[in-house]
């Protein structure tokens, strides 16, 4: 026979001396570390972001109790300042059709390893910002489509909402401004209505701020570039990414003629311009020169735009999935190595045993995929090497039997 279930509340123990005991929940552990207070919006020392950290002493990863195999090297950076509800829906629009399969047009696979995965709805960003005025964070979300998070941002004046690419350090409260539509009012006259570049440095150039690159001083930190003059951000979007700005046009321009009134100085060395050096002269003078994370500079015009500081979440690439599941959560299906296929079904396929079956290393589709094969740049090849063929191959085809 059954026992009935007592209550628990009317149960009365002889134990009164000892403390209540908590519920159990799911536990996890945090790697305390000392972190840096947040300078508010309005501290000028925060226009110039400092750049991310690149060891591992001040990240901050939040590890979990294994009591499930998934959670065991499940490790994520803390991030307690995102928004935990829904987002903002009017900015949002529903993600379906061929893009989260793979396919194109005509429904082939054009991109391997993709499918199923959880619902999600497109964020609309304003990578141009051309709305003037302050604007007040209201929270900072997380975006499934991107690394970065995203700010959601109300202009003070219109009481629109938008979406814009948050940058390192921001929080909610903060107020940002954009300045592609020109320099306001208030600002002309602070500066006594000239173009003071100490005073437009110290009063635009904030964590933040976007702001056309003749704007920006040099050795800045930039991110969500501009590639062409009336279009959005295009480069440095991704999760703590950055450029820096290298030297302006004018500054070029200047040397250019420095140089110039040296050979007039030398009668020897005087020589006319080349059409060369005079459009070079021309593109140098309408061109900001950045340097990204890669080493490798760029010319861009001077009207583009850019967001001074560093894209949010630097601490991405620690992130750690924990299981396969999780994966395909994220739209992401499994790869199957072609040494483990049948022959049927790839080149390396088949055989007795861990082996490709002595072929030189190949796509699904049968094309050489290293040593050079149509992976480089005809110039960085050695010709000798990768057109050598047969005599007769060429015979062959000709129809010269």
């Amino acid at each position: 026979m059954l026992q009935p279930r007592l209550a628990l509340r009317s149960l009365r123990l002889p134990f009164r001396s000892l403390p209540s005991i908590p519920a159990r929940g799911y536990a996890h552990v945090v790697e305390q570390k000392e972190t840096i207070p947040s300078t508010p919006s309005f501290d000028q020392s925060a226009a110039f972001a400092p750049p991310p950290t690149r060891s591992d002493s001040g990240v901050l990863i939040r590890k979990y109790t294994p009591r499930t195999p998934g959670v065991r090297h499940l490790r994520r950076p803390i991030n307690d300042h995102l928004w935990k509800g829904r987002p903002h829906h009017k900015l949002t629009f529903p993600k379906r059709g061929h893009a989260k399969g793979g396919r194109n047009n005509s429904g082939r696979i054009t991109v391997r390893h993709r499918g199923g995965g959880h619902k999600r709805r497109i964020r609309t960003i304003d990578f141009l910002r051309m709305a003037p005025g302050p604007h007040l964070v209201e929270r900072i979300e997380y975006d499934p489509g991107r690394t970065a998070h995203i700010a959601l941002v109300r202009n003070q004046k219109t009481e629109q909402v938008s979406y814009i690419i948050a940058a390192d350090g921001m929080r909610a409260g903060d107020v940002v401004q954009s300045y592609m539509s020109g320099i306001p009012e208030d600002l002309w006259k602070s500066m006594g209505g000239t173009v003071d570049p100490g005073v437009l440095a110290a009063r635009t150039a904030w964590r933040g701020n976007c702001l056309p690159l003749h704007m920006i001083p040099v050795g800045t930190l930039i991110f969500n570039v501009g590639l062409r003059p009336g279009k959005g951000g295009q480069l440095c979007r991704s999760a703590g990414t950055h450029a820096t700005v290298v030297a302006k046009g004018d500054q070029s321009q200047q040397q250019q003629q420095n140089r110039a009134m040296a050979l007039e100085e030398d009668e020897t060395e005087k020589k006319p311009l080349s059409q060369r050096e005079r459009q070079r002269q021309e593109r140098l003078a309408t061109h900001i020169t950045i340097r990204l994370q890669s080493g490798e500079s760029r010319l861009i015009h001077k009207d583009c735009c850019a967001t001074i500081g560093v894209a949010s979440n630097p601490n991405y690439h620690y992130n750690q999935i924990g299981k396969a599941g999780r994966s395909r959560w994220l739209n992401i299906r499994p790869t199957v190595r072609g040494l483990a296929m049948n022959a049927m079904d790839h080149p390396h396929g088949g055989g007795r045993g861990k082996s490709k079956g002595n072929v030189d290393p190949k796509s699904p589709w049968g094309i050489p995929t290293k040593s050079g094969y149509k992976t480089r740049p005809k110039w960085k090849i050695n010709k000798a090497v990768v057109h050598a063929r047969p005599r007769n191959q060429g015979r062959r085809r000709r129809g010269y039997n």
